[in-house]
């Protein structure tokens, strides 16, 4: 393993979910590589996400929760720039091993890291509140 991989693997930390003898191999990536990825690149979605609004949509903070849910949804789906950014960002944070293995199965793996990201997002929908000064 070189530098830039333990390196990677230091800062991304430890394997996050159960992994079963019998867990497909999506599901092993997910949880050893993509998860804490996620976690580890957390503000970075977000700051990226508040960026993307501010450019895109300076309503969203007037949208309701549920349109707000729904926006995210699109944008992370829909807008192909967008979402290659955020692609970007998780797989500059692959080892060279999760790469090769990414390449092998890219398609289905993308669909699990942009519904995980999206999902964080929603989950977090209430951080992207634009911040009242009292």
């Amino acid at each position: 393993m070189d530098v830039r991989d333990k390196g990677i693997l230091d800062l991304r930390g430890e394997t996050l979910g159960t992994i079963h003898e019998n867990s497909l191999e999506e599901e092993i990536f997910q949880n050893r590589t993509l998860r804490p990825i996620l976690k580890f690149q957390n503000d970075l979605f977000i700051a990226s996400f508040l960026n993307y609004i501010n450019k895109h949509k300076n309503d969203f903070y007037k949208l309701s929760t549920e349109k707000k849910l729904l926006f995210i949804e699109n944008a992370v789906q829909k807008d192909i720039k967008f979402r290659n950014a955020l692609k970007g960002m998780i797989i500059a944070m692959f080892t060279i091993d999760e790469f090769n293995e990414y390449t092998k199965n890219s398609s289905q793996l993308n669909k699990r890291m942009m519904n995980l990201l999206i999902e964080r997002l929603k989950d977090q929908v209430l951080l992207l509140e634009p911040v009242s000064l009292v």
